[in-house]
């Protein structure tokens, strides 16, 4: 099982977007953010819709094409973006129910719901005192 990055790289993206329009730019592509981030510019183009969706992040067709933030870094936070990317749950039950006559497995479903509730209470907590403003000016501090 490998980790997801997903949340890095929209924090990345919109950082990036964010730096960039502070530098006196209007609007950002998909392949410049995807050059930061060392990927491919679908999966940069694939999260901004989802951001989009969200309302963090506008785009503009045509000449001038690109990406610009729809609000401040200030007043978005890690859960925003965590809530537009990851819309699911962070852990997931057995894909079928368990055997219901084994002890374990009648108890197992209850059990580990409990935990991965407060899990998950902690997480969104934690992400929502975290402003994408935040994010920047440690990347920032971290690059002198």
């Amino acid at each position: 099982m490998s980790a997801n990055s997903r949340l890095t790289i929209a924090a990345h993206a919109l950082a990036w977007i964010g730096l960039y329009q502070r530098q006196g730019h209007e609007v950002a592509t998909s392949e410049q953010i995807a050059a930061s981030a060392n990927t491919n510019p679908v999966v940069i183009r694939r999260l901004l819709g989802e951001l989009r969706r969200a309302g963090l992040v506008e785009s503009r067709r045509g000449v001038g094409a690109g990406w610009s933030l729809a609000r401040e870094l200030e007043s978005m936070t890690l859960l925003d973006v965590y809530e537009a990317v990851e819309p699911g749950p962070l852990f997931a039950m057995h894909r079928t129910t368990p055997d219901q006559g084994c002890v374990v497995g009648h108890g197992i479903q209850p059990a580990m719901q409990s935990i991965y509730e407060g899990i998950e209470e902690t997480l969104r907590r934690e992400l929502a005192r975290v402003t994408l403003e935040n994010v920047l000016r440690d990347v920032l501090a971290a690059s002198r």
